[in-house]
């Protein structure tokens, strides 16, 4: 296999000054999201995400949520192994549960 000769390469290496010299870019053009015609934007549902790494404040629907998931009963091993076997995963493939 022979070495690719490019001419666009900086010479000895100086990459930050072939960057500088390059025009810049345009930032693509920023696109409100709008709701279709008629109907209201929903709310979306808190993470955990939201609440804990980006500092949001939870919501009373979130703590009610959490709280249940709190005092639910645990879940037994077989029927972890139960709903791990049915669930086909991202592919929906049921021979590679997740």
């Amino acid at each position: 296999m022979t070495p690719r000769k490019t001419t666009d390469a900086p010479k000895d290496g100086d990459f930050a000054s072939s960057l500088e010299q390059q025009p810049e870019a345009a930032p693509p053009a920023a696109t409100p999201e709008r709701d279709p015609p008629g109907e209201e934007a929903q709310p979306r549902e808190q993470t955990l995400q939201d609440v804990l790494a980006d500092g949001e404040e939870p919501t009373e629907d979130f703590l009610e949520k959490f709280r249940a998931l709190q005092e639910a009963p645990e879940l037994s091993d077989e029927e972890m192994e139960r709903q791990a076997l049915e669930a086909g995963g991202d592919d929906g493939d049921p021979r590679t549960p997740e």
